[in-house]
């Protein structure tokens, strides 16, 4: 049995993608739980996942000895035997990831730093987590600006609206910023922090990889103007690691579709 289960929608990648490439990266065994019956059970109440409830998945269980939760309560609320196993429950991605970075060997720890570089190092990938997340979301908002409860042909005209400054403004400053990132690295690794892929990383391989895919156009004509080359860099490189490679090209790897990168031809354009 795998220590780590990740509950999370079917077929999609979605937002359950960024944990999955971290457990891939890292060749670290986990359940990839698409039970739609036990996923809503584990959200919006604390009757199954315990306190605090969970707000949406993706929700990430962890098996855990109750010894080392100071005998917590099971969810019948009696004290656990000692040396039982039970289940915690972690939500939201980038929490997800800023908890298991370190366990994975995915938090750019340097042997030798002091504690404070750790958590600093820790910290700062983290904040590259949550930019690159941002582009994200931003991205699904392009298909949906409206609202998320509604069909996109409910919003088809706000969501050209939205493309269109999405595509001149809002990813090249997310791309510039990154390239940035990546020429000022002092380690000039093709990585984000230091010289090893971290969780930073591989979420934003992802996002590039999921544009690219929405708005194959506009991504194709960056590269052919020879614009953040050292963005583009990067992400081919995180993809050609040996086990990421492999989980690239396997069928654990999901299509894009109709989750958060969702390809709309009249959303598209060159730069």
């Amino acid at each position: 049995m795998s220590t780590y289960t990740l509950h999370y929608w079917p077929e999609i990648p979605g937002r359950g993608e960024y944990v999955r490439l971290a457990f891939e990266a890292a060749g670290e065994p986990y359940t990839d739980d698409t039970d739609v019956g036990a996923l809503t059970k584990l959200v919006m109440s604390a009757s199954v996942a315990g306190h605090p409830p969970h707000f949406a998945p993706p929700v990430l269980e962890l098996a855990s000895p109750a010894s080392s939760a100071k005998r917590a309560k099971t969810r019948e609320g009696q004290s656990a035997p000692e040396g039982s196993t039970q289940s915690v429950f972690i939500s939201q991605t980038p929490a997800i990831l800023a908890y298991l970075a370190p366990k994975l060997g995915l938090a750019g720890d340097v042997e030798g730093d002091s504690e404070e570089e750790r958590e600093l190092r820790r910290a700062r990938v983290n904040q590259l987590v949550l930019t690159a997340l941002d582009l994200s979301n931003e991205t699904h908002d392009v298909h949906h600006p409206i609202a998320s409860s509604l069909y996109y042909e409910d919003q088809k005209e706000e969501a050209k609206r939205r493309a269109e400054d999405f595509r001149k403004n809002r990813i090249p400053k997310f791309f510039q910023y990154f390239e940035e990132v990546l020429t000022s690295n002092p380690a000039k690794s093709h990585r984000l922090v230091g010289s090893t892929t971290t969780t930073a990383d591989l979420v934003l391989f992802q996002v590039v990889d999921g544009l690219q895919y929405a708005f194959p156009r506009l991504l194709a004509s960056f590269e052919k103007a020879g614009k953040y080359p050292a963005l583009f860099e990067a992400t081919k490189s995180v993809a050609s690691e040996e086990k990421l490679k492999a989980y690239l090209a396997s069928s654990r790897r999901r299509k894009y579709g109709m989750g958060l990168y969702r390809h709309y031809e009249e959303l598209d354009g060159d730069a």
